[in-house]
């Protein structure tokens, strides 16, 4: 990620610390800089994982608040996909689409303008939209190959019976 993101993401914790009194601790800075340095979604494991490389231990409760606190600066945004719970930094870029193959549960970012433009479009009473998540569920195409030539191989054992 690039280093005026980061700087930008550490600004925004560190104005919100200050403004309501909070300490502003080194664990969280190091799990801000690591979730901003991972490029890709990731577990709560996948992160200890990380600080622990970085010789820095931190528990699993400070992990989780300061995954929480992010998220509700809307810095980091929580994925609940078929396999568990994913997060991933997402400062600058709020809208995600993403593809999640039922089968492998393998996970493609789409980057499809129409979706934002019509969302964008969309007139609501009373509400105002910052941002979106829209998650498209399928079968990819390795799934689909694996299934077709599970069901040719199948046809072709009761062809021969």
């Amino acid at each position: 990620m690039k280093d005026s993101v980061k700087a930008e993401v550490r600004q925004i914790l560190t104005d919100y610390l200050e403004q309501k009194n909070h300490r502003k601790t080194p664990e969280r800075f190091a799990i801000l800089d690591t979730v901003y340095s991972l490029n890709r979604r990731f577990s709560i494991q996948d992160l200890s994982d990380e600080l622990e490389k970085s010789n820095f231990a931190v528990s699993r409760a400070t992990i989780y608040n300061a995954i929480n606190l992010f998220m509700k600066l809307r810095l980091v945004i929580c994925h609940r996909l078929n396999d568990g719970t994913l997060y991933e930094a997402c400062h600058s870029n709020e809208n995600h689409c993403l593809q999640i193959c039922s089968i492998c549960g393998s996970v493609v970012e789409l980057n499809v303008s129409d979706i934002a433009d019509a969302i964008e479009g969309i007139r609501l009473k009373r509400f105002r939209k910052e941002r979106f998540s829209l998650y498209l569920y399928g079968t990819c195409s390795s799934c689909q190959a694996r299934i077709t030539r599970r069901k040719k191989k199948e046809q072709n054992i009761k062809q021969n019976i």
